[in-house]
């Protein structure tokens, strides 16, 4: 009898055993979801060119008051930052000029002008006919302490400044005053470091004074150019 339960028990393992083998060996066969099927994707975009053009517009602020000693003067003031926004994505670089205007109505060298409707015996507003004048070459841009940053998440190469020797802005031909090289440039970037200097007008000892409310003025042309 015992034999018998022995036997018994000895094949009710081997069934456990064999099952448990079984069921290890479907559990091996069985493959995960992901691996019974794959599939292929793509994404992609399109780009849209935008324009060159300034953030900011170059603004040369007023100069301070001449008061006349007898001897050539001076007159500083800090040049205005501006800003330059190069959404074009071409690579192709730009550049800065400022020229004299010589449009009609406009003086491109300092010239006496009443902001009124009357400056004494002027009549304005406007350039006084046969006023007074500043020599052309007068105003001087000095960019050595200057540079640039970037803005609005922009990366890569900045403009560079080209007046660390000093420009002349109230010429007859246009003067380079910032240059971005090809593939620099791109982006935003906005113009820093301007010293208390920066802009100076050189005054000769003979600077004739005006009429009640009338001052020197000049304008100025500021050209955003494709290409270094």
């Amino acid at each position: 009898m015992r034999n018998k339960e022995n036997h018994l028990n000895a094949s009710v393992r081997r069934l456990r055993i064999g099952l448990a083998v079984a069921a290890s060996a479907l559990a091996v066969c069985v493959l995960p979801a992901t691996a019974l099927g794959s599939v292929t994707d793509t994404t992609q975009f399109s780009v849209t060119p935008g324009s060159l053009n300034f953030g900011t517009a170059p603004d040369a602020p007023n100069l301070p008051t001449l008061t006349l000693n007898g001897q050539s003067q001076t007159l500083t003031n800090a040049m205005a930052n501006f800003s330059v926004a190069d959404a074009t994505g071409s690579g192709s670089g730009y550049n800065v000029t400022v020229v004299g205007d010589s449009a009609g109505g406009k003086s491109p060298v300092f010239k006496q002008y009443c902001p009124n409707a009357t400056c004494g015996t002027d009549s304005g507003p406007g350039y006084v006919t046969s006023g007074a004048t500043l020599a052309a070459s007068s105003l001087t841009l000095n960019s050595t302490s200057a540079g640039f940053t970037a803005q609005n998440g922009t990366t890569g190469t900045a403009p560079t400044h080209s007046c660390n020797s000093g420009c002349f802005m109230d010429t007859a031909s246009p003067v380079k005053v910032v240059s971005a090289a090809t593939n620099a440039g791109m982006g935003s970037y906005i113009t820093n470091g301007y010293g208390a200097s920066s802009l100076s007008l050189a005054t000769p000892s003979n600077v004739k004074v005006l009429q009640s409310n009338e001052v020197y003025r000049v304008d100025l042309v500021w050209s955003l150019n494709s290409g270094p």
